[in-house]
């Protein structure tokens, strides 16, 4: 079973992340710049929360807000789950499925090692299926 480890080796351990006082239009300007769609919100080296382009979408306009006028801390998830880095994709996606989370930080020994998305989790899951798939092939027609 693929582990979070090989995701993160494979994908990058970059980490961006903002401050509870930066304002949303700022960090929806961060994750169009970097290509994704949520940031971990760090206060003081601790994870705070996390800021995704859905809660921007369900927090500040439908509620009479704008991007430039409200703080991540007003529209962040504050109860971060989080992954070590010896779980699997299987339990990973698991956890995202079963909590409607997109992005989970990965902590080894309690620093922050990384971030897998659910898109990195089901690429690994499919490349996993196939590998078993090709070796059950493999096995079935005497390996030709």
């Amino acid at each position: 079973m693929k582990k979070v480890a090989h995701i993160l080796d494979a994908k990058g351990r970059d980490v961006w992340a903002v401050t509870p006082d930066t304002r949303v239009a700022e960090a929806l300007a961060m994750m169009a710049d970097k290509n994704c769609g949520a940031l971990l919100v760090l206060s003081e080296g601790n994870i705070a929360g996390i800021v995704s382009e859905r809660d921007y979408a369900r927090r500040v306009e439908p509620e009479g807000k704008t991007a430039a006028g409200t703080l991540v801390s007003e529209i962040m998830t504050v109860d971060v789950e989080y992954v070590d880095p010896e779980q699997t994709a299987e339990e990973c996606l698991a956890l995202m499925t079963e909590s409607y989370f997109r992005h989970l930080p990965v902590l080894a020994d309690g620093e922050l090692a990384g971030i897998v998305s659910i898109g990195d989790v089901v690429k690994a899951v499919i490349e996993e299926q196939g590998f078993v798939i090709e070796q059950l092939h493999r096995y079935i027609t005497g390996g030709a």
